[in-house]
This record gives structure tokens, C-alpha cells and sequence, in this order.
């Protein structure tokens, strides 16, 4: 839900086992009796087993934010929520979605209740009448949030017309302040975000990580193909946003269209390890070897960044993709990784092992309770970056796992940091290290062809610590 902090989601979709909330379809009957709108004895004790769920989460499973999702539109329901809060001593957000456009409405209904598990038979026509008739039920018992007198010391947003117009209330706290960021740069319009890695580089060939490596000649022949897969799309409207590294850059000059470079965009710093193959790094750092293969997301490579870091870099990226129309992203493995998870609701565990092979464009278009994922491989062979996550239990050491997290010496005496970026045409002010060659196993192929492969489509995590926080959700359409 918000870029940076510990995603938090639990499921009270299915509650089976809950004698109170009988599985079965709970959207509006014909009748659309009003009294049985949020206000019958089976809907209100389906909210406070909900409730008891928030408190389990935030106090005994280890949760930070917890989101109550739920038809909060009057205010003793508000009141109730209230008074968990204060009981728990948890802090509350209230986020109200208001809408009176009909033109908003109907398009509402349509790209969206119609996928809704309210409506599993997804008929069109009788979801948008069934809509409308609820909806008129809800406007004479909603009670909006009253920011001049009732609700003038509750914190919230008012979202006005689908982000036209924004009422904001007594935010007190960093995390308040991020919601009301993230909930003012999302947008609803239809659009598509098309993601690749640079073209092949020498690097990717010799098997060395960062660096500002040169595209090799498939990479060159990428790019090439990288535009006719363009203009075949037809994506004149396109937005190209690269990093400020050499592979990114070379990759965009060969479209012929405008594009825009994102420092943030830059790859992983691997620190001391910048420009070594991962054989060299298991020779030469055992220690930082085994500990980032313990905990990939969180491990932080001396004088670089970890995954985690990385997640936090890129959210004003993030951000801006959310606002945007169409836009083409050359960027880099981690990179990418990070970009799929936040799109593809994919966590930690998962992120720094998804598979986004070389040459290849993922179109993410944004839908209703997801995001549709298609992939198009461009037909030009190239290196296989992958490193698949290591098999089996991986031994922790609690005496080193803390190191993960802080920038401290290293066992080895070489404590240099090779360089991250130089001038096109100069040379690395530190020799490259050995070729990966002497420390290949004999037979060894360097180079793997790649297909089209799969997709093991994969964020948003970080150091979020107390106090846990509940977001209530109300809308009127």
C-alpha cells in the first residue's frame, strides 16, 4: 500500500469459520432493503470480528499498518472504530472517497464493480443498475465526515471526485503525511508502464555486477529492435525515462525519441563489490557472500545499498509512473525487480530473486484488483544475469546477521571501493579485477541463451517501527 513501509495485508474476504459471517454473496439484493445497509446485527459483528483481526495483526503478528476496508460511512460506525483505537492505543487515519460526478460514476461501475467479488456473475448491465439502486440507499443514511464541527479532531482525507479536489485534516504523523502523498499522486486513467534492462553489456558477458559498462553488439542490436517493437505499438505518445549509466543511455540514443535520465534510476551499488563477477565475491568476501545469500532483500553490501535501500530510492520514481501516462522504463535488474514488485504486489522474499532476463519488454497495464502482465521477448539472444535463489536452509550466523544493516569494516583488508561511474572514454581509476575465466569451473559455458522464458512476477517494506497505525476506509459514490 505505501511505498517504503512494511506491507501489511491480511484477508477478511473469507471468514468461513466465522459464525457471524456466513459465506455467500453479499452485494445488494433487489429488495435493497435500506435498513440491512451496514446497520443489520450480522454485518455489524462481521466488523468487530474484523476489528479483533486488526488487533491480532498489529500486536501478536507483528503488523504496522493495518487498512479496514469496509462501508464506514456512518458515524457511529466511525465512533466504534474510535474507540477500538483509543482501547488499543493504536492511531487512526481515516481515508473518504466522495463522488457525485455521473459520468465518473458509470465508469466506475463499469471498469471496476464489474470485477469486484460482490458480482460474480458479471453481467454488465444488471451490476450497473444493481450499483446505482445501492448507492441510493447509501446517500440516506451517509453521514460525509465533518471537518468544521463533528470530525474537526479526526485525522483524515477527503478524496473529492476521484483526486479532483483534496480535504485534509489534522495529519500528526510521518505515516499520515506518506498516505496523504501516495493517496494525491495515484490516478485512475488508463495507461501502460513498459519495462526492459539496457541492452546486453560487456559486463553482463564477462559476468560482472554495476560498473558503467559499454552495450556489447547484441545489446546495440537490442536497441535497434527495442524501437521497431516501438513504432509497431505504435507508441508515439511514449515517455522514455533511462538511468544516468552508459548501458541505460545507449539504449534510449537508438529510439530517436526524446528521453529523460533518473539518477535514482541507476542500479544497485554493490560498493566494494562494483565490477566483480559473484565467484570473485565468494573468493574474495566469503563472509559478505553467505550473508547476502541469507537474506538477499535486507543485506547491504559494504559502501553500496541493499534491495531494501533500493525500495526507498526509487519511490518518487514510483510515484511518477502512478501519475503518468504511457511510459517506457530502461533500467536494471534490481531496478526492475523493485518496479515489478510495487506493481505486481510481490514481497520481500521474493523481490531480489524475480526473473527479468535481458531483451526483453514487460507491459504492466494497471486494472481493477491488479495489474495484467504481458511479456514480449525481442528475438536477440543474449547472457542469462539470473542467480536463482540458493537451494536448501541457508546456516544464519546471529553473530554476523547484524552487519547486514550498517556500514562496517570488513574482515578482508581490501577496503577500497571501486568505482561507480567515469567519463565515457576514461578508464576506471582502479584496474578491473581479474577476468572471471581463471575462476570458472573448467567446461564451464559463460554465455546461456535465453528465450522468452517466464515470469515469476514479484515490495514495499522497510524499517517502519511503532505506533501502529489503522487506516479506515469509507467511500460515497
Amino acid at each position: 500500500m505505501l511505498v517504503g513501509f512494511l506491507y501489511d495485508k491480511f484477508t477478511n474476504s473469507d471468514r468461513n469459520d466465522r459464525p457471524a459471517c456466513k459465506r455467500k454473496d453479499l452485494h445488494v439484493k433487489e429488495a435493497h432493503t435500506l435498513p440491512k445497509l451496514d446497520r443489520s446485527p450480522n454485518q455489524r459483528q462481521c466488523a468487530l470480528v474484523a476489528l479483533q483481526d486488526v488487533k491480532a495483526y498489529l500486536t501478536e503478528e507483528g503488523g504496522q499498518i493495518a487498512v479496514f476496508d469496509a462501508t464506514n460511512t456512518t458515524r457511529e460506525r466511525r465512533d466504534l472504530i474510535q474507540a477500538f483505537v483509543k482501547e488499543n492505543a493504536f492511531k487512526v487515519f481515516f481515508v473518504e472517497s466522495v463522488c457525485d460526478d455521473p459520468e465518473v460514476i458509470a465508469a466506475n461501475i463499469l471498469e471496476v464493480k464489474v470485477s469486484s467479488p460482490d458480482y460474480p456473475e458479471r453481467h454488465r448491465e444488471r451490476v450497473m443498475d444493481d450499483f446505482l439502486k445501492r448507492i441510493e440507499c447509501y446517500k440516506v443514511t451517509y453521514q460525509p465526515l465533518d471537518p468544521d464541527d463533528y470530525d474537526k479532531d479526526l485525522s483524515f482525507i477527503k478524496v473529492i471526485n476521484v483526486g479532483r479536489r483534496f480535504l485534509v485534516n489534522r495529519v500528526q504523523d510521518y505515516i499520515q503525511s506518506k498516505i496523504v502523498y501516495y493517496l494525491m499522486n495515484i490516478h485512475v486513467h488508463s495507461h501502460s508502464i513498459y519495462l526492459c534492462r539496457h541492452g546486453e553489456s560487456n559486463h553482463n558477458i564477462e559476468g560482472r555486477i554495476g560498473g558503467d559498462s559499454e552495450l556489447s553488439p547484441r545489446g546495440k542490436q537490442f536497441a535497434h529492435a527495442l524501437r521497431e517493437f516501438i513504432d509497431e505499438h505504435e507508441l508515439s505518445d511514449l515517455k522514455v525515462w533511462t538511468s544516468q549509466l552508459r548501458r541505460t543511455i545507449q539504449t534510449a540514443e537508438e529510439l530517436g525519441v526524446p528521453y529523460e535520465q533518473w539518477k535514482i534510476l541507476n542500479e544497485i551499488d554493490a560498493g566494494v563489490c562494483e565490477e566483480m563477477t559473484y565467484e570473485m565475491i565468494q573468493e574474495t568476501f566469503p563472509e559478505e557472500f553467505a550473508l547476502r545469500d541469507q537474506d538477499k532483500y535486507h543485506y547491504r553490501y559494504p559502501g553500496g545499498e541493499s534491495y531494501q535501500d533500493l525500495v526507498q530510492r526509487l519511490e518518487p520514481v514510483i510515484m511518477e509512473l502512478e501519475r503518468q501516462g504511457n511510459v517506457l522504463v530502461v533500467c536494471h535488474q534490481a531496478v526492475m525487480r523493485c518496479l515489478l514488485a510495487y506493481f505486481l504486489d510481490k514481497g520481500a522474499d521474493d523481490l531480489p530473486y524475480m526473473k527479468c532476463p535481458l531483451h526483453t519488454v514487460l507491459k504492466l497495464t494497471p486494472v481493477a484488483y491488479g495489474c495484467k502482465v504481458e511479456m514480449f521477448y525481442l528475438n536477440v539472444e543474449a547472457v542469462n544475469t539470473h542467480r536463482d535463489r540458493p537451494l536448501g536452509n541457508i546456516p544464519r550466523d546471529s553473530a554476523i546477521l547484524h552487519r547486514r544493516n550498517s556500514y562496517t569494516p570488513l574482515s578482508s583488508h581490501d577496503q577500497v571501493k571501486r568505482p561507480r561511474l567515469y567519463s565515457a572514454g576514461n578508464q576506471p581509476w582502479l584496474p578491473l579485477a581479474p577476468t572471471p575465466s581463471a575462476l570458472m569451473p573448467e567446461g564451464r559455458q559463460s554465455q546461456t541463451r535465453i528465450g522468452s522464458g517466464c515470469l515469476n512476477p514479484c515490495v514495499k517494506e522497510s524499517t517502519l517501527t511503532a505506533p501502529k497505525t489503522l487506516v479506515a476506509v469509507s467511500a460515497s459514490e
